[in-house]
């Protein structure tokens, strides 16, 4: 069988909130064929089947969806991961 999955992902690199990165990356088989990135703030293909997609989702309403996913999806648990963090250190 073929696996098809997808991965979100908050990069925090710092306790600034405007330095967290969202990414969320879309793979076939283990291949990662197209992500979205909060910092460059729309899709980007990696294969010719991603950039096919990636071209058709930038210019549709996808793009504007996934660009309030940092601050819905990460801003939200920002706060819970900081504060599990400093209490195992």
């Amino acid at each position: 069988g073929f696996r098809h999955y997808t991965v979100a992902d908050c990069e925090f690199n710092s306790s600034k909130l405007n330095d967290i990165e969202y990414t969320q990356s879309y793979y076939y088989n283990k291949l990662e064929y197209v992500r979205f990135c909060s910092s460059v703030g729309k899709y980007v293909g990696y294969t010719e089947y991603g950039i096919k997609n990636a071209e058709r989702w930038n210019n549709g309403p996808e793009v504007i969806a996934r660009r309030g996913e940092k601050e819905r999806y990460c801003f939200h648990n920002v706060g819970i991961d900081v504060e599990a963090d400093l209490t195992k250190s």
